[in-house]
């Protein structure tokens, strides 16, 4: 079931040196991403935030702390989401301190809605949830979980085999309306495995469903179905994206080329996260208006936090993942 929590007061008072790295992150933020102008844009991202659940009290950073993550990384996570007009967050868990704490620094202007928790161990004991700025853009009615009907199960629909029985982590829909316009997100994270190809059929389940939906609304997709999230994609073009994009989805070509993870390495890159919608004939079946180069991409945050750290342990504090996001012109 769908949870809406009110924003509480923001975190009050914190020291000198999280101000001064906070400084420096929105400088940085006003640097690489576009600025929210009322009437004229949405910025639409999504951020896989690792084991986003349980938080230290502390201000300050020590290498025998459990859980890793602090008030000054709740405020640095609040910064980068504040950007954005709503942001689909994956790994959200049981334990909400670290997101309420996150909900307190972004203040009271801002909402949020996610799921109930998967339980594990193949749910992992993670939610799915969406932050939205209400001055920018507010729920529009629907909320739903992705399920597959018994009859496409019966009746072959789905491949064989492609599902147990329904998804590992149910996708989850949300209308909003914003800029005069209403568009459905549906976020998700995919199963991860033993191995790639045992996400290939919960994703081309995914795609079916997804291209089904649309085809039921609109005729030519035109309602602003947007998917994002994590969808475990290790390489562009891969069996696995080719799932994903086999009933008309579509990322933006920026996204496709960006890597998304702390521990990337130069010669083995990921495309885990995504953001897609349907096409036609490479047209984007939107009234959203994604105007091309330069209005999508990925904020890699490790040139001005946890310079000190190595990844695996900076994942810990902020992510694994990086947020990635796209700019619609209204």
């Amino acid at each position: 079931m769908a949870k809406v929590v009110e924003s509480p007061e923001p975190i009050l008072d914190p020291p000198a040196e999280t101000l001064a790295e906070l400084e420096k992150l929105s400088a940085a933020l006003d640097a690489e991403l576009p600025a929210k102008v009322l009437d004229r844009n949405l910025l639409i991202a999504t951020w896989n935030i690792r084991a986003f659940g349980d938080m230290a009290d502390s201000w300050k950073r020590g290498k025998g702390d459990n859980p890793k993550r602090n008030r000054s990384d709740a405020l640095a996570i609040a910064e980068i989401l504040s950007r954005f007009d709503v942001v689909a967050v994956q790994e959200a868990r049981a334990n909400l301190k670290a997101l309420r704490n996150v909900i307190k620094a972004l203040g009271p202007e801002w909402g949020l809605i996610l799921t109930d928790v998967n339980p594990p161990p193949k749910g992992n004991g993670e939610r799915l949830a969406f932050l939205y700025d209400t001055r920018r853009v507010r729920p529009s009615g629907l909320a739903a979980e992705l399920v597959i009907p018994d009859e496409w199960l019966q009746k072959g629909k789905i491949a064989k085999g492609a599902l147990r029985e329904q998804f590992v982590r149910t996708p989850y829909a949300v209308s909003f309306l914003g800029g005069g316009q209403t568009f459905i997100l549906v976020t998700l994270h995919v199963i991860y495995g033993k191995k790639a190809e045992e996400r290939t059929g919960e994703l081309a389940a995914i795609a079916e469903w997804l291209a089904d939906w649309a085809k039921r609304t609109a005729e030519d997709y035109n309602q602003n179905l947007i998917c994002l999230g994590d969808f475990n994609i290790d390489r562009k073009r891969d069996p696995n994206f080719q799932a994903l994009t086999s009933t008309g989805l579509q990322p933006p070509p920026e996204l496709e080329k960006a890597a998304g993870t702390v521990s990337d390495k130069p010669d083995e890159p990921h495309f885990y996260d995504q953001i897609a919608w349907f096409t036609e004939e490479g047209r984007e079946q939107l009234t959203l208006n994604y105007e091309g180069e330069g209005h999508a991409g990925r904020f890699d945050w490790r040139p001005h936090l946890l310079t000190d750290m190595k990844p695996q342990e900076m994942s810990w504090h902020l992510s694994d993942h990086f947020p990635l996001w796209v700019e619609f012109s209204t």
